[in-house]
């Protein structure tokens, strides 16, 4: 399984994925008109997560509300490839870049060119309702795109991905089944309903039962108290909010809430 994730993952049960949430960038609503208080905001976070413990990192674009449904404009691709270069100058971890909200194909080629390990998709396969309206699933483009580029970059594909609703009912086993045959996802995603929610155990374990082999990452509301409910059944963890000042995504990583955390998920048991 450690091949169809990273191959620098062999050796550890359950990796634990820190999440670097980007301040609003050049171009946003909100950017604060320093470029440099990002470069430094986000190599701080890096820093204080590397210390703290975690496998890998995923850096995304978080500040950038409100969000573009699909692709976003070249400006911010040169920044997030600026800052991706940065912190695998710096950090010898795996690295995953999230384009939100749905450009898949501008975070492959940011990793391509950083030399980052995988990227996240929030809607690989399938169609949901956003507050961006309708996202389409993008693997028709993003899979050519990696065979064209030779890029070895896997794919880290949400499913009942979070701030949404699927178009019309359907069972989740169908979702599983699509994104990882027909959209060729390498891992799953379970998340909460929201950024920082907590994921749902039953949700979580219906998942894996479909997935088989495929790797199943819980990507919200991971605690030291609950990571025991999804050990059985997941792979490895995403962490964002729980490892902030105060646990609000909106504050600086705390390298004392990373230590604490990293080492209660990495007593919780194997899955069978």
């Amino acid at each position: 399984m450690a091949g169809r994730m990273l191959p620098q993952w062999a050796a550890i049960a359950k990796p634990i994925i820190g999440m670097l949430h980007l301040p609003p960038l050049p171009g946003s609503p909100r950017y604060g008109g320093k470029l440099d208080a990002i470069h430094d905001a986000v190599l701080r976070d890096a820093q204080a997560l590397a210390e703290g413990g975690v496998h890998g990192l995923i850096l995304e674009n978080f500040g950038d509300v409100p969000f573009y449904p699909a692709a976003v404009p070249p400006h911010v691709i040169a920044h997030m490839t600026a800052l991706a270069a940065g912190i695998r100058a710096r950090f010898d971890l795996p690295l995953g870049i999230n384009v939100l909200r749905n450009d898949g194909r501008a975070a492959l080629a940011i990793a391509h060119a950083a030399g980052a390990s995988f990227i996240r998709v929030n809607v690989l396969s399938g169609v949901r309702v956003a507050d961006q309206g309708i996202i389409q699933g993008i693997a028709h483009e993003l899979l050519r795109d990696r065979a064209i580029l030779g890029a070895d970059v896997k794919i880290f594909a949400d499913v009942d991905v979070k701030h949404s609703v699927p178009l019309s009912d359907r069972p989740l086993a169908d979702e599983v089944s699509d994104t990882l045959h027909r959209g060729l996802a390498d891992a799953l995603i379970v998340s909460g309903w929201a950024t920082g929610q907590k994921t749902d155990p039953r949700q979580v374990r219906e998942v894996k039962a479909a997935a088989g082999s495929a790797p199943v990452f819980v990507g919200s509301g991971v605690t030291a108290d609950n990571a025991r409910e999804y050990a059985p059944f997941c792979d490895g963890f995403i962490i964002g909010s729980a490892f902030k000042r105060n646990g609000r995504a909106s504050e600086p990583v705390d390298v004392d809430r990373v230590r604490a955390l990293v080492a209660g998920t990495l007593r919780v048991p194997s899955a069978s």
